[in-house]
């Protein structure tokens, strides 16, 4: 369970990205947001599941949010195996969401602007391969338009320095992960990779999303 400690600006330079003037900051809000009705869920994945999961623990109107594996098949669904890059899958976040209090279109643009750079291919900040990937799992045809139009609509408008790179494709099956990835950030909240880079992410959602910030998160698991 070893991750990368190296987050230097020196590294994000040389790999290449969006500039920092493009991430954490308001953008605009998705205009074909379908409205939805009952409890629903949504899987994404935007590098570490660590810092995917503290994020969306932190937004009004989230239920539960659960840290695992998307894309590839439930036998090779483990840290070890999902690790080495060869099973398919991508560290993914399982959001489930109340949309009268939140809507899947603000999911994303939380999701976009401050969860994760959208424009990094198969990486995110210092974690590489494509089990960090950028994408979007949609659980319906609803979150399938809202989340295409969406990008769409982004990169026409050039929010970016750099084209989005996430993908949309359907959720074919999630698997939790391990006990200890989940809830990660609150149980070790000075762990070195935690400090330089997901407590950022809350500190952004806090700075550039105040009316869907939430001071106590929607914990999964108490220990």
């Amino acid at each position: 369970m070893m991750k990368s400690l190296l987050c230097t600006a020196a590294m994000v330079a040389m790999i290449g990205s969006a500039s920092a003037a493009d991430l954490d900051k308001p953008i605009p809000a998705a205009t074909d947001d379908a409205p939805m009705t009952g409890t629903q869920t949504v899987v994404l994945a935007g590098g570490c599941f660590w810092g995917q999961q503290a994020v969306f623990e932190h937004v009004k109107g989230v239920i539960s949010v659960v840290a695992g594996y998307s894309g590839g098949a439930r036998n090779t669904a483990t840290y070890d195996q999902v690790t080495t890059e060869t099973t398919g899958h991508a560290e993914s976040v399982q959001v489930t969401f109340d949309p009268a209090q939140v809507s899947f279109g603000t999911l994303l643009r939380i999701f976009f602007s401050v969860a994760h750079d959208p424009t990094q291919l198969n990486f995110q900040g210092p974690d590489r391969g494509t089990s960090y990937r950028s994408e979007i799992f949609f659980a319906n045809a609803a979150q399938e338009k809202t989340a295409r139009t969406y990008i769409a609509a982004l990169d026409a408008a050039h929010i970016f320095s750099g084209p989005i790179v996430t993908r949309v494709e359907p959720l074919k099956g999630f698997y939790a992960a391990e006990g200890y990835h989940q809830d990660y950030l609150i149980h070790n909240p000075t762990q070195p990779y935690i400090v330089f880079n997901d407590l950022p992410k809350l500190e952004a959602l806090k700075k550039v999303w105040p009316q869907y910030y939430r001071t106590v998160p929607v914990q999964l698991a108490r220990r």
